[in-house]
């Protein structure tokens, strides 16, 4: 892909199949795929060769190379401004051309789709031969690898549905990390509220998709799009948010044990926060207790 598709963007012989709206846009298309290409092939591969005779120890790879894993994230990231960029100019006499002298099969797209594909098999393959490795040297650090990975894959997944955020004023970078994010019922009880207003609130829940950062709490409403692979993905309209310093939470709601309350400035707003199941509720409490201690 590297030297059929991106480096022949650069070749002048080709630059007259290249129309001018995709000029420059090598970046958009390919991301940081070269700098994928350069980890495995001068670092990662040659750490795994020297394993060969002892497999069982191969999660000390990982754990040494965990930082540099985090290329996978710019690369996902990425990947809707590529996908979008594909669909524009797929049918492109360049595509084409690169396609038939490189003799493929697929498409460029299959093969951008590779990386986000090869980060989500490291986790099965690293289960597999934990499963194979209960008692025997290295099977903690394939235990640790494996939570690294996971971790690196939520935070994968936590980003792609965070840039989908519309409408936000301020920059989202400055909210801390991003720790959780998920979809809930959400009714609201607010003392400054008009009575109607609360009456109403107290029976129909919105839907909100709520992002938890270290310094703030974002409600927004979703929005599903139509369309083809990455354009299907929602996007999420930014309604409000609570700076974490003024929010308390009441962990136990009477009558359901997926409900918790969120408190904003000594009960003024309340948010009564219904989790699709127990287990939810009882992951994000623990993260917000951890925010608010």
């Amino acid at each position: 892909v590297l030297q059929g598709y991106a480096a022949e963007m650069d070749n002048p012989l080709m630059a007259h199949l290249i129309s001018p709206e995709l000029q420059n846009k090598k970046d958009i298309l390919f991301g940081n795929m070269d700098e994928i290409y350069h980890f495995h092939n001068r670092i990662f591969l040659r750490e795994l060769e020297n394993y060969v005779e002892y497999p069982e120890l191969v999660g000390r790879c990982f754990l040494d190379q965990m930082e540099d894993f985090q290329i996978y994230e710019k690369y996902c990231q990425n990947k809707p401004r590529s996908e979008s960029l594909w669909r524009q100019f797929s049918d492109s006499v360049f595509f084409q051309e690169c396609q038939r002298k490189l003799d493929h099969k697929l498409s460029l797209d299959s093969y951008l789709l590779k990386p986000v594909q090869r980060i989500t098999k490291y986790q099965l393959l690293l289960k597999e031969m934990l499963k194979y490795s209960k008692n025997c040297e290295g099977a903690e650090d394939l235990q640790e690898a494996l939570t690294s990975i996971l971790g690196i894959l939520k935070a994968v997944n936590d980003s792609m549905h965070q840039i989908a955020i519309t409408g936000y004023d301020g920059n989202l970078n400055e909210l801390g990390k991003l720790l959780m994010q998920g979809s809930f019922n959400v009714w609201t009880d607010h003392k400054k509220g008009h009575s109607k207003v609360k009456d109403l609130a107290r029976f129909k829940p919105m839907q909100r998709h709520l992002f938890l950062h270290e310094k703030a709490v974002l409600f927004c409403k979703k929005r599903e799009e139509n369309g083809e692979g990455y354009e299907k993905a929602p996007s999420y309209s930014y309604k409000h948010s609570l700076n974490m310093a003024a929010v308390g939470i009441t962990e136990n709601v009477k009558g359901d044990a997926k409900k918790f309350e969120i408190w904003y400035n000594a009960r003024e707003e309340v948010y009564i926060i219904q989790a699709p199941t127990p287990e939810v509720k009882a992951t994000w409490v623990n993260e917000i207790r951890k925010v608010l201690t």
